[in-house]
Order: C-alpha cells, then structure tokens, then sequence
C-alpha cells in the first residue's frame, strides 16, 4: 500500500476529511517552498501537490499563474520539484507528495526519466492536468512501472463515457473539478456537485477529491458531506502572497489548520 492509499485509509478510520493542499514550487522563492510545504502539513495537510511552473497553464486562474510566473522567473524547473521532494523526505516528510502539472514539463524532461528520478526522490504521483485517459499509455505505464499514482481530473463537463474510462485508468485518487472554469478562490461551492460525484461514484471506488473554488472551512465540511478531500490551492497562494516576509510559514499554518474549523 503507497502513501496516498493509505493516507485516506486512515482518513476514512478517523472520520475526516482529507486536505490537499495546492504549493506553487519556487513561490515566492525556492529557498523559502520546504518551510512552506512543512507549515502546511503541520496545520493538517493530508497531502502536498507541488505545483510544476508552466508558461502557458490551461486551468489555472489569476492566481496561480502569477506564482508560476515568479517561479519561473526565479528559473525553477521540473529538476527542482523533484528535488524539493527529495529535500523534503531527507527531513523526514511522510506526507505524500504529488507533483502536479502541464504534460509538456514531463515530456520535455521524459516520462521514463521522471518515473525513476522522481521515484528514488520519494514522489508519489502525478497529476497531469490536460493529460486525458485516451492519450495516456505511455504515461500509465512509466508510472505503474515505479509504483507511481497517476491522478485524473474531471469536470462536470465530463460525459459518462471519459468518466467511466478514467475510472479504469486512475490510481491514488480521482481529482474532481467543482465547476466549469479556472482555479480561484469562491464564495460557494456550485449546486450541480452532488449530482456531479454520484455520476463518478458509479464509475470507481477510489476516492474523490475535489478542487477549484475551496477556500472556507465551511467548504471543506460540506465537500466532506460528498467526498474524501478537498483540495485547495488559490486560497492559499494568496495567503502566502499577503503574508509579511518572515511570516509566510505561520500563515500558512494557521490558513490549514482554520480550514479544518
């Protein structure tokens, strides 16, 4: 059983709701990403998405694309997020880690390379957001080879065919996209949801987290009503964003533990 399988095991035996939590690598510096991802956990992150930085994102708001963009300004690459995985697991990080993404950051560094670099580094997945089931052999079977999760996203706009063959493809966990738009911070979680999970539930038995527009406790005890976690990530970005210098960690911190009410 890998980290991930066995993190919402023991989410599921405690009766919680897990907690994904979304770090640009290289925001806002890449000196300062271990104590960020570290306060995260800490606050009660059940499991870490280190962001890849990518020039041209497809689902990702205002708020993530000005994170990436620093990061890349900064010259982070796909090397340096494995490298942080490493870093983190030397000071004795158990979270799992998955790296999340463009295909084109992976098939630039190679699939099979990625599999075994990010693997040896304690990796424990990833989530390729426009990566779709029907174009994805290759990258299933580098992953499976090393043990790898590879996570899927759908969206409401999923039909049931694209749902029922993600189904069959994903491991770890399905990623579930609450609305018809980009990442960023909402006030309310769209009504259409619960109908949206039950559609995917009869297609899997792994479990469901969902993401874009989580950013309130009270958001997080509702997907909990539907779902095994919550994903949040442009709530926290600005968070680190409006955190003084020095105090981004505590911020964060306290940012997580809050979402736990």
């Amino acid at each position: 059983m890998g980290r991930i399988e066995s993190t919402f095991e023991q989410l599921k035996r405690d009766g919680r709701t897990g907690l994904v939590m979304y770090l640009s690598v290289g925001f806002p510096n890449l000196a300062e990403t271990p104590a960020l991802v570290e306060a995260a956990i800490a606050g009660g992150a059940s499991i870490i998405e280190l962001g890849v930085p990518f020039s041209d994102p497809l689902a990702d708001g205002a708020t993530i694309q000005r994170a990436n963009q620093v990061a890349l300004e900064h010259g982070v690459t796909m090397t340096d997020c494995i490298a942080l995985a490493r870093q983190l697991r030397a000071h004795g990080v158990t979270t799992p880690l998955v790296l999340m993404g463009y295909y084109n950051t992976w098939l630039n560094y190679g699939l099979e390379r990625w599999c075994a670099d990010a693997a040896a580094a304690g990796v424990d997945g990833a989530i390729i957001v426009d990566l779709p089931p029907e174009e994805a052999a290759a990258a299933l079977a580098a992953t499976r080879a090393k043990s790898l999760d590879l996570v899927f996203l759908l969206a409401p706009t999923s039909g049931d065919e694209r749902i029922a063959a993600v189904g069959k493809l994903a491991s770890g966990f399905i990623y579930c996209v609450s609305l018809a738009g980009v990442t960023g911070a909402r006030s309310e979680l769209p009504a259409t949801l619960p109908e949206f999970l039950a559609t995917v539930r009869r297609h899997t038995t792994l479990p469901l987290a969902v993401g874009f527009g989580i950013s309130q406790a009270e958001h997080v005890t509702a997907v909990g009503k539907l779902a095994e976690a919550a994903v949040v990530g442009s709530a926290l970005t600005q968070v680190i964003e409006q955190a003084p210098e020095g105090g981004r960690a505590a911020a964060v911190r306290a940012f997580v533990a809050g979402l736990r009410g």
